[in-house]
Formats: C-alpha cells, sequence, structure tokens
C-alpha cells in the first residue's frame, strides 16, 4: 500500500517527542494517544481535563489517567499538572526514568521503565513478585510492559506488601477502574498514608466502598448524569463524615432548585449546615420547623411583629 501526505497542512504542525512512537505506539491506549495529541497541539496554554475530554471524546476518568500515564514515562511534566485548570509542560528531553514520586519512607523514588529482560530477572529473584504476577494475570489477564513496570514499582518502590497491592487490585476491578495510572494513583496515596497491612487495606477498601455506594445514592438524588468532581467528591465526603442522610440532603436539594433554580453543592452545603446548626437532623424536624414558622406566620400576619419571620430565616435557610 502506498500513501500520499498531503503538503498543504505541513505549514501548520506541531511536534511530537520520538520516544512516543519509538517506544508507546504499542503499549499506549487509543485514548492516551489522543490526549497525548490534544495537549501537544495547545502546549503553553491552561488546559482543563473537561476541555481535552470535550475536544477528544475521552471519558472524563480516563483522561486523567492518561495525563497521569505520560507524565510517569517523563513525556509530560508533573510538577505544575493539577486535575483542573492545569498548564501542562511538555518536557523536551525524555530520559527512561520515570516521574518522582513517593516510597514508603515519603522519600522522592525515581520510577524507572524497566525493560522486559529486566522486569524477567525481577521476576525470577523474587518469589513474592513472581506470585503477585501470576495471581494478577489471572486477574486481569495478560499483563502488558506498563502493567509489568507498575507492579514492580508499587512493591520495589512504593514498598507495598503483595497482599495489599492485590486487595487494591480487587478493589479498582469490583468498580470498573483498571487502568494502571488510576492504580498507581491509589497506591502512591496508600503509601502515603501507610496503608500498608491487610487489615489496613480492607478498612481502606471497605471505606471507599461505602463512599462510592454513598455518592451513587447523592448522585441520583441530585439527577447527576456524571461523576462528581473533585470538588463535589469533597463536599459529599463531608456530609458522610457529618453523618447527614441520603434523605436530608436530598431535601437540601430541593430547597436549593427553588431557591435558585440550579445544582449548587455549596449552596446545599450551606443548607445543610445550617439545619444542624439548628439541631435539625432528619427531613421530619425540618419540615416540622416549617410548619410551625407557617402557623406563627398565619398568626401574626396582622402584626407588625417580624420576629418569627426573623427567626425562619435564621434557622431555616441563612446563608
Amino acid at each position: 500500500m502506498e500513501f500520499l501526505i498531503n503538503s498543504g497542512v505541513w505549514g501548520t504542525m506541531f511536534g511530537v517527542p520520538h520516544v512516543v512512537a519509538d517506544n508507546f505506539l504499542k503499549l499506549a491506549t487509543s485514548d492516551q494517544i489522543k490526549v497525548l495529541l490534544y495537549i501537544l497541539r495547545y502546549s503553553g496554554r491552561m488546559i482543563t481535563d473537561e476541555e481535552i475530554s470535550r475536544n477528544t471524546g475521552v471519558p472524563l476518568s480516563d483522561v486523567t489517567d492518561s495525563v497521569m500515564f505520560w507524565q510517569q514515562v517523563n513525556v509530560l511534566g508533573s510538577k505544575d499538572y493539577q486535575n483542573t485548570s492545569a498548564h501542562i509542560p511538555v518536557q523536551s528531553d525524555v530520559s527512561d526514568e520515570l516521574s518522582p514520586d513517593i516510597n514508603k519512607n515519603n522519600t522522592p523514588r525515581q520510577k524507572q521503565v524497566l525493560k522486559p529482560s529486566e522486569i524477567s530477572d525481577i521476576i525470577n529473584s523474587s518469589s513474592d513478585i513472581s506470585e503477585l504476577f501470576k495471581i494478577v494475570e489471572f486477574l486481569l489477564g495478560t499483563l502488558n510492559h506498563t502493567q509489568q513496570n507498575s507492579l514492580i514499582w508499587m512493591y520495589n518502590y512504593l514498598g507495598l506488601k503483595k497482599e495489599v497491592i492485590l486487595i487494591l487490585i480487587q478493589y479498582c476491578i469490583n468498580i470498573d477502574k483498571t487502568n494502571s495510572g488510576y492504580i498507581e494513583k491509589i497506591a502512591c496515596s496508600w503509601a502515603e498514608n501507610e496503608i500498608n497491612s491487610l487489615e489496613s487495606a480492607q478498612e481502606e477498601v471497605q471505606r471507599l466502598t461505602q463512599f462510592n455506594d454513598f455518592t451513587g445514592i447523592i448522585m441520583k438524588k441530585f439527577e447527576m448524569n456524571r461523576r462528581p468532581t473533585t470538588k463535589q467528591g469533597e463536599f459529599i465526603s463531608q456530609w458522610q463524615s457529618e453523618g447527614f442522610s441520603p434523605e436530608l440532603i436530598g431535601y437540601a436539594y430541593e430547597k436549593t432548585i427553588e431557591q435558585i433554580n440550579k445544582l449548587s453543592f455549596d449552596y446545599i452545603n450551606k443548607i445543610l449546615l445550617s439545619w444542624k446548626q439548628s439541631g435539625y437532623t432528619t427531613v421530619k424536624n425540618v419540615r416540622d420547623a416549617e410548619q410551625d414558622y407557617k402557623m406563627n406566620k398565619k398568626s401574626t400576619r396582622n402584626s407588625s411583629d417580624s420576629s418569627d419571620v426573623d427567626k425562619y430565616k435564621v434557622v431555616i435557610n441563612k446563608f
């Protein structure tokens, strides 16, 4: 087959590091390639995850994972990258080492892209890693180079125990997020927070599962069609920690729609905190207070005393 290049488009080009074509065309997924090309096209200006997702068709969660992948192989700089409104610098000099991360002592570690022969030597020299590979291959199927490198990095450099890594991977399988970047992100958090025993890992998975279930209920009540943003997730985590019931949160959502006709996590949060300050912990508590207000308002309709109105504003909807 012969190919004819349209030379008319060469006046508007952007560069792609040669290491991408040399080393990652097989390893990177199509979504990861799409995300990288978009970032390279608009290198030098602020780019958000949402913009990348909107213009590439890659799901928002996969955009974050894809950026993390390119950071880990040192094609993109990671120092200034954040999940939103991030300026993503492109590394012009790509080496064999990956971006620095943390190990079990919270000290910087350089992560290496191991050659297949090096991976083979490590597997043969470590019964733990050999067993880890066999179990993960049973769970995920044949491992690609990125997955193999990731498992060794979590074990050798983050210092996570074999059984902890297996619990983490099983959790990611359960929530259908087995991208190496996503797994490594959680692994870093676990290492940093010293979650490195069978008991602590199981407790953390239980906490994460409960949060995911709680988030799913809130999404349904809020009629949300996409996963919450990082900031919205922080609100949901706070509400769960405060002990607000889904029913009370749903009622605060209804009040928010009545007041401003749109979903606002900040507005809902202020309503919930106001109710908590007033001692209202259930929907019934709030409705009883509203009913009392209506009755008091009716009895004082012809009175100049506005204390009940002021009280209601303070108790029910003070922002």
